[in-house]
């Protein structure tokens, strides 16, 4: 699936996040920004210890508790074809008080702010909290694809989103569900 919105071509696809050429990459990170399991996991090992080392900076000087959900932090891809991680801690569905939405849609809108902010031109993003943490991957679709819309509509700076699915019905869901 490809589309265009205000100049930004948004490109949905199964493929491995962190092969992705991008400016940037997202990392669905757990609060510790530690390293975990699924994209974390992959991003950690391929990365290679200095994003590690990066994220254990960032948590001495700027969240010692870990990083909040919704927010994004950044640091260098390391040894990733991709130049940055931005690193965004997904919410956990049931388990955010009903504000799981909103927190979804922060994760989307932080890291692209961030990479704005950065001179980025091209971003990856994985499915966040569709996996470990249990978010419906049908409403999943229909918020992250508003969250890039909207931002989109005020912030032209962006050439390129590949949206990166683990597998072709997971593809498949988004396409049927998003709100592009």
């Amino acid at each position: 699936m490809e589309i265009l919105i205000e100049n930004t071509r948004i490109i949905a696809k199964v493929g491995d996040l962190v092969k992705e050429t991008t400016d940037a990459i997202v990392n669905a990170a757990n609060h510790t920004l530690l390293g975990g399991g699924g994209v974390d996991g992959a991003i950690h090992s391929a990365g290679g210890t200095e994003i590690l080392r990066e994220c254990k900076a960032i948590r001495k000087t700027d969240f010692p508790d870990g990083l909040p959900t919704g927010k994004a932090v950044i640091t260098s891809g390391a040894d990733l074809p991709a130049r940055f991680v931005i690193h965004t801690v997904g919410p956990i569905f049931g388990a955010e008080s009903n504000n799981e939405a909103k927190l979804l849609t922060d994760c989307y809108r932080n890291s692209l702010e961030l990479a704005v902010s950065k001179n980025l031109r091209s971003i990856a993003f994985p499915s966040i909290s569709t996996g470990a943490f249990y978010f419906p991957k049908d409403l999943a679709a229909q918020i992250s694809s508003q969250a890039i819309t909207a931002f989109l509509r005020t912030n032209e700076n962006l050439e390129s989103i590949n949206l990166v699915f683990f597998s072709d019905t997971d593809l498949r869901t988004f396409e049927k569900h998003q709100a592009f």
